[in-house]
């Protein structure tokens, strides 16, 4: 039955004329996994390098842009560049699925408790408010812009979800300084807080303001509003609710006490998936949901695990992410390598860094005057910190994934060119302002001597005990 002919005398299977053999697109994918194996290896390594001389201004995730960068280049100008890009690209739906759920679940599965809930109300102000605050700011300069014909014209809705997903901050260069240098503890939370909870807030946006574009005339402010309630508090109470009945299973099976540490270990890891697929399911945010479902499990069902299985999940979990955030920065370097961004409106993206800069600035010193104005004295958030909290909006993973969504969600290579500015202010914040964030924390005098008591890692003593057995970095 394989071998009944095909018109032309063509038989079932065979590649067609001047396309690559069964044998030449095995050896393709062969290098293109070696190749993406031999990054990771070469990003790991040199990370730990550099933590080791203490070397903040190329900080890991710099690094592994420029390793992608440099891989990327040498791949272009080779005659493999067609087989390469073939292999070593994926589709978003892996990028969602895989690497996405591991970062946003460490993410919240990593969160201190004490500092992060007595700071929760400027955490909620700033993650919220502030999230919203920078992606109205955003959108609506992008959107004038185009209107004096400063940079590419895109509809309002286009510019609204563009600034959507560049308000998704990933500080992982800054909190990695913060850790090393010695910093207030509440600085910390309220870094880490903010970019944990705004993920949520951005992709719930994000997620709204498509909406909007598909049924634009059939709704008005008040459904917008509505169907953007819907999606985040639907999404953050599936995820919660998926901790929740982890937290009872594994309290009432007894699982750790007749030693089914592999079935209990097995059953904590497929939690995050259950509650991402559930979510998704509804037509919700899956990342939303793991998200809470990561700092449910944190606080409730962590401690019903046997220490055995505690030990292996925490170091899974943070191995999983450190893999799946580590690939993405590569691949972000690899893929500005391959001329696959669509350059033709630079002044979008130059404009597009300065926009998100004075959104940052709206953000948090309006989010800081509000909490201050409820705070006592002796808590409030002082101008250095404040200084320190703008700096330390870097873009990563998030903004890269949903703009990875915006090229199927828009038209007219809309979408692309959101693609490429996103990109391009990834590449810029992480490489300028990760590389010069210990010499700004310096020069505010938020780290140092007055400090050395009260490092973040010691927060983290608590939460990670996979310390014990060692870590990636």
């Amino acid at each position: 039955a394989r071998k009944r002919g095909r018109p032309g005398g063509m038989a079932a299977g065979a590649a067609p004329q001047g396309a690559p053999t069964v044998e030449e697109q095995e050896e393709a994918a062969g290098v293109g996994i070696l190749l993406q194996i031999s990054m990771l290896v070469l990003a790991f390594v040199l990370s730990h390098l550099l933590r080791r001389r203490r070397v903040y201004y190329l900080p890991e995730a710099s690094a592994s842009l420029l390793i992608g960068l440099i891989v990327g280049g040498l791949a272009s100008v080779s005659n493999a560049q067609k087989s390469t890009r073939r292999w070593f690209n994926f589709r978003e739906e892996l990028f969602f699925l895989f690497l996405l759920p591991p970062i946003i679940f460490q993410s919240g599965f990593s969160l201190a408790p004490k500092p992060f809930f007595s700071n929760f109300g400027a955490i909620i102000t700033f993650a919220i408010v502030g999230t919203l605050i920078a992606s109205i700011v955003t959108g609506v300069l992008v959107y004038l812009a185009g209107l004096i014909h400063l940079v590419y014209r895109m509809p309002l809705v286009e510019c609204m979800m563009f600034g959507a997903l560049v308000s998704a901050t990933d500080p992982v260069t800054v909190l990695s300084i913060f850790q090393e240098l010695g910093t207030d503890v509440n600085l910390y939370a309220l870094v880490f807080g903010e970019s944990v909870l705004n993920d949520a807030m951005a992709i719930s946006l994000y997620r709204t303001m498509a909406s909007l574009r598909t049924n634009a005339s059939s709704q008005n402010i008040f459904v917008v509003i509505l169907r953007f309630l819907e999606n985040f508090f639907g999404s953050m109470s599936t995820g919660v609710g998926a901790g929740f009945i982890s937290a009872l299973l594994f309290k009432y099976s007894t699982l750790g006490v007749e030693n089914l540490y592999n079935l209990e270990s097995c059953l904590f890891v497929v939690f995050p998936y259950f509650s991402y697929m559930l979510a998704e399911g509804f037509g919700l945010s899956g990342i939303v949901s793991i998200l809470f479902t990561g700092i449910v499990m944190k606080r409730y069902t962590f401690s019903n695990l046997s220490e055995d299985s505690q030990r292996f999940t925490a170091a899974l979990f943070h191995l999983l992410s450190s893999l799946a955030e580590t690939f993405v920065f590569i691949y972000m370097g690899f893929d500005i390598a391959m001329e696959r961004q669509s350059w033709s409106h630079i002044g979008f993206i130059f404009f597009s860094v300065i926009f998100i800069l004075v959104a940052r600035a709206a953000n948090v010193f309006s989010c800081a005057f509000l909490v201050n104005l409820v705070r006592p004295p002796q808590r409030q958030i002082s101008r250095q910190y404040q200084q320190a909290l703008w700096y330390s909006g870097l873009r990563g993973a998030m903004a890269f994934a949903l703009a990875l969504q915006s090229v199927h969600d828009l038209p007219d290579g809309h979408g692309q060119t959101i693609l490429s500015a996103t990109i391009s202010i990834v590449v810029l914040t992480v490489l300028l302002i990760g590389g010069s964030t210990s010499t700004m924390l310096e020069a505010l005098h938020v780290v140092g001597d007055g400090n050395e008591g009260r490092r973040p890692s010691s927060l983290e003593a608590s939460n990670m005990h996979f310390i014990k057995i060692g870590t990636l970095y």
